[in-house]
């Protein structure tokens, strides 16, 4: 029986091209609006990541090398240099080393800024108004740039001590160029200044160079650095007592000396202990405290080596304005180290909180569906009298001619009385024919001009003649008790809608596979749950009940989102109804078969998700059963199907991260004892649904590559649902392949 609603369209004229439709229009604008946002979701984990890189680098943990070198020769060090003092440089090209004059102290610090202890060694030089040389790693210059700006503007001068503390005798010339320059992009940005002082990281006296730090040395003497080492070394890293690092830290018999400690690296407070001591034993004994540039203009007219260019006072004659493309890079790095500064902890921080949750959310399933299922399935358990009467099956159809037979064999083998009513909603691939031809008992088919999915059901919920309606989609198909089983909560007055068990049919593909795990898993799990809580927020578009005067009193399906079957079920709830599961009751569908149209369907699932959970915002502070949905299944939906997958990201990010750059073993074991976690959940749902164990092999797999699809799908949803659109029902490409007995086993 064929009941048009209105006049369908006839054929194009031959030889005309027929003009698209409005779907096909609003598919158009729909895939010319994604593709920026797609481009924008992926931009923004492109940030992310080097957020995180540029954190790790910062820290030493991305290119870190901790490796130094020891009791290497040095035959190929000129005598002269091991022997000379403890300023090298190379005029004209000739390696020159400058002593620092008697009774002079060029006091040295390494390894800072750091931000504990630095501004406490600059406020006692400053008390007793000497100079002090600080050779800086670039990544705590960058990360405490205000440190920098006032040691500068203090009066003490600034050398470079790499940007990440590595050896460079293990490094290539690459890398030492980096390192060097990148500190010195951080003194431009922090102080407005590069300097010509370099410090090699664990270095020490002269007479240490070797044979492969000496080539560094050599080409940074050729592009104007000079080299400082020491005389004298306090090791006050070692913290052995302040009087041992005042003891250590002095010369003999009134030498002058460069000498070394540290404002960073460790905990220093012996260090802040001493320096003031220290100082006031030096002046005791006449000395005078210095910088490097101040030492060597000192000793300059005796050495011969030519002035330094540098600008400021004598004591900061290393220093040079930076200018140019040097400064505003070096601002640029700064700003962009502040970002990462601040970003990597809150992001660790919602790891925290993200991983709880998870854990929280599988407790919670495990506790509540354990108890679903025991109170559904309790001999004594019962909705009232059976359900006998007949009822209304709604399948709204759109160019569905691979399944739709299937799909109507199916209902026409039901144990349950039905009438079934196909709505055609414009198809153009005589799909409403099909569904005429079987000559099935108890089929109608009504035509529509093409107006999306809501208005078909709401066309077919007008058409139907009993007060509870299934609605289901033209892919699925449904077993002969399906719908007695579907139907029977009914019998409880308080109930306004039954959600199905959809299964995926088509689960012999790898990608139909990871589909049933999500599945059974995640919604059918997720369905017990709330079930239990009494705020199930979305009934199947594949497999659903209604009482017809509920569905009218929440005023039909509405276009106002995407996920028409999520908005009626919140509008249920808000109208008192109640809603359940009724595991019993299963439907087979056709999982999407590429990642293209999975993409597609997930996106509008999402997508529509937030839409609908925005729609009915007000339920947050309303009164009576849509206040009660609004505070506790509001919370729990955006919480569990929003927030929680949005930062779940994180982390793989970091357990990806961390086995590259932290420790790849104790990364590796909590990725498993997570994917163990899952693995138990996934157990037992497969074992609440009887099914086979088989498929949970594919688990670990899916982790790793379907899990991250579906981040992106929910990254894209949010840049969506962040700068607007709108999306028509989307149709996916339909095989048949359920309906041919090729789907589950």
């Amino acid at each position: 029986m064929t009941t048009p609603t209105t006049p369908p369209a006839g054929p194009p004229a031959r030889g005309r091209r027929r003009a698209p439709s409005r779907m096909e229009r609003a598919a158009g604008r729909a895939a010319a609006l994604q593709r920026p946002r797609v481009l924008l979701a992926l931009l923004l984990l492109l940030a992310l990541t080097c957020v995180m890189l540029l954190d790790g680098y910062l820290r030493a943990e991305v290119g870190g090398d901790q490796r130094v070198r020891t009791g290497a020769s040095a035959s190929d060090v000129p005598e002269d240099v091991l022997d000379g003092g403890p300023i090298l440089s190379f005029p004209g090209g000739q390696a020159t080393t400058v002593s620092v004059p008697d009774k002079t102290i060029v006091l040295t610090f390494d390894d800072g800024p750091d931000p504990t202890w630095t501004p406490q060694v600059l406020d006692i030089l400053e008390k007793y108004d000497v100079p002090g040389t600080f050779f800086l790693v670039g990544s705590m210059v960058s990360r405490h740039p205000g440190i920098v700006r006032d040691m500068v503007e203090q009066g003490n001068e600034v050398g470079v001590h790499t940007f990440t503390h590595v050896d460079l005798s293990y490094q290539s010339q690459a890398r030492v160029t980096r390192e060097i320059e990148q500190t010195q992009l951080a003194l431009a940005g922090a102080a407005g200044i590069t300097t010509t002082l370099f410090r090699a990281p664990y270095s020490s006296q002269t007479d240490a160079i070797d044979d492969y730090s000496w080539p560094v040395y050599e080409s940074l003497g050729q592009d104007g650095y000079t080299s400082v080492f020491i005389d004298t070394d306090s090791d006050d890293w070692k913290r052995p007592g302040v009087s041992k690092i005042v003891e250590w830290a002095t010369p003999e018999d009134g030498e002058g000396a460069s000498v070394l400690f540290h404002d960073a690296g460790g905990e220093r407070s012996q260090t802040i202990e001493a320096l003031p001591k220290y100082i006031e034993k030096m002046k005791a004994k006449g000395y005078t405290f210095t910088t490097v540039s101040g030492a060597t203009a000192e000793q300059r007219p005796a050495s011969g080596a030519p002035d330094s260019t540098g600008s400021g006072d004598g004591l900061q004659a290393a220093h040079h304005e930076a200018t140019g493309a040097t400064l505003y890079e070096g601002k640029a790095l700064i700003a962009a180290v502040a970002v990462a500064e601040w970003t990597v902890p809150a992001l660790s921080a919602g790891l925290v909180i993200v991983g709880v949750a998870v854990m929280g959310r599988f407790a919670l399933m495990l506790v509540l569906a354990r108890r679903h299922h025991r109170r559904r399935n309790g001999r004594r358990f019962g909705w009232g009298p059976l359900v006998t009467g007949p009822v209304s099956v709604i399948v709204p159809a759109y160019n569905e001619k691979e399944c739709i037979e299937a799909t109507l064999r199916s209902l026409a083998r039901s144990t349950h009385p039905i009438e079934i009513i196909v709505v055609d909603d414009g198809s153009t691939d005589g799909t409403a024919d099909i569904a005429e031809s079987l000559g099935l008992p108890g089929v109608r088919v009504v035509r529509q001009a093409n107006a999306g999915k809501p208005a078909a059901l709401n066309n077919g919920v007008r058409h139907a003649r009993y007060d509870i309606v299934v609605m289901m989609d033209g892919d699925t198909v449904f077993e002969p008790d399906t719908v007695r089983h579907l139907v029977q909560p009914f019998a409880d007055p308080s109930v306004g809608a039954v959600a199905g068990n959809a299964k995926v049919g088509n689960r012999r593909t790898l990608i139909g596979a990871w589909q049933h795990i999500e599945y059974v898993m995640g919604f059918n799990l997720d369905r017990r749950m709330y079930d239990l809580l009494r705020c199930m927020p979305t009934i199947p578009g594949a497999i659903g009940a209604f009482r017809r005067e509920a569905v009218l009193q929440a005023g039909g399906m509405s276009d106002d989102t995407l996920a028409e079957d999520t908005d009626i079920t919140i509008a249920l709830h808000r109208a008192g109804w109640r809603v359940v599961y009724e595991e019993h009751a299963r439907a087979w569908t056709e999982a999407p078969g590429s990642l293209g149209q999975l993409w597609s369907q997930r996106y509008r699932w999402s997508y529509g998700t937030m839409q609908a959970l925005w729609k009915h915002r007000r339920s947050l502070t309303d009164k009576g059963p849509s206040g009660r949905f609004g505070r506790v299944g509001m919370p729990l939906v955006v919480l569990f199907q929003v927030v929680t997958p949005l930062f779940a990201p994180l982390i793989d990010v970091f357990t990806l991260y961390s086995m590259l750059f932290v420790d790849f073993r104790a990364a590796l074991l909590a990725w498993l004892a997570v994917l163990g976690v899952q693995l138990v959940c996934a157990a037992y749902a497969f074992r609440l649904d009887r099914e086979k164990y088989r498929y949970l092999l594919m688990m670990p797999l899916q982790q790793l590559a379907y899990r991250q699809m579906m981040y992106l799908v929910l990254i894209h949803s949010c840049v969506t649902a962040l700068t607007g659109g709108r999306l028509r029902w989307q149709k996916l490409k339909r095989t048949g392949e359920v309906g041919t007995g090729a789907g589950a086993g």
